[in-house]
């Protein structure tokens, strides 16, 4: 099989994208989707999407992480998507697509999306630490001295240590001068630190929010790849019109032979 297919990245978090409108990927072949994002054997990437047909919203998104097998919600990936739907003439400025986990408001002008992401109602504290789901969940840790954390081995132990196979995402974050968050993150299904985490950037504001390190409803996160902002509402304990906004851009396209 010749493969059509594009590569996009969002703040460095990079992805294969298809257009499979037509049905043609085969869904069940985790292995080939692993090949494909392996960065010796195949194209390279943090994950795969399927740009499918929804038959209510503009379209539909399922995303592979890059060992071959079906993830819970990607934020950057999300975002991407929206861009290669516009791309693609999907959409226009607006669209509204169907995920893992649920339903999803997004905009786009010039490369920057917002993504609007699934409303949070529990946020649980730990010992040192924040847990939250954003579509995908999230241990959030406040440290200092970010830049010379071990996050490929403090994360993997924290991903399998504290939460056994399934697993979780591991965000440890800073807070810099200019009143900016930094973050680095160990991704699960990826099993590697990544450039950037849409998810767990989200999880990082509304941590954030929730400890008390910060009282505004937009926040800046910094991540390996660049910057991304968060936008929110609280309601009651919990928070809701969660925005995720940064820029998607196409790298290149091309066909594979699978």
């Amino acid at each position: 099989m010749l493969l059509k297919f594009y590569k996009y990245q969002g703040t460095g978090n990079d992805f294969i994208m298809v257009d499979n409108r037509k049905e043609t990927f085969p869904k069940t072949n985790t292995k080939l989707v692993a090949t494909l994002c392996d960065r010796k054997f195949g194209i390279g990437a943090d994950g795969l999407i399927l740009l499918d047909n929804d038959p209510v919203e503009d379209f539909r998104m399922i995303y592979y992480n890059s060992d071959g097998r079906p993830g819970s919600m990607c934020g950057n990936g999300g975002r991407c998507l929206v861009a290669f739907a516009k791309q693609l003439g999907v959409i226009d400025a607006q669209a509204t697509f169907t995920a893992v986990d649920g339903l999803h408001e997004a905009s786009i002008e010039k490369d920057i999306v917002s993504l609007r992401m699934q409303d949070v109602a529990k946020i649980d504290q730990g010992p040192g630490y924040t847990f939250l789901d954003t579509g995908s969940p999230h241990h959030v840790q406040v440290v200092n001295d970010l830049a010379n954390m071990e996050v490929y081995k403090e994360g993997k132990r924290l991903r399998y240590d504290r939460y056994g196979e399934k697993g979780s995402n591991i965000n440890f974050v800073e807070l810099l001068d200019d009143g900016t968050f930094s973050v680095r993150t160990y991704e699960r299904g990826v099993e590697d630190e990544t450039l950037s985490c849409g998810t767990g950037v989200t999880a990082t504001a509304l941590a954030m929010h929730k400890i008390g390190k910060t009282t505004s409803g937009e926040v800046s996160v910094k991540t390996q790849g660049g910057k991304l902002k968060v936008k929110f509402d609280t309601i009651g304990d919990g928070y809701h019109q969660i925005y995720l906004i940064g820029p998607a851009k196409m790298v290149y396209k091309g066909e594979v032979l699978c």
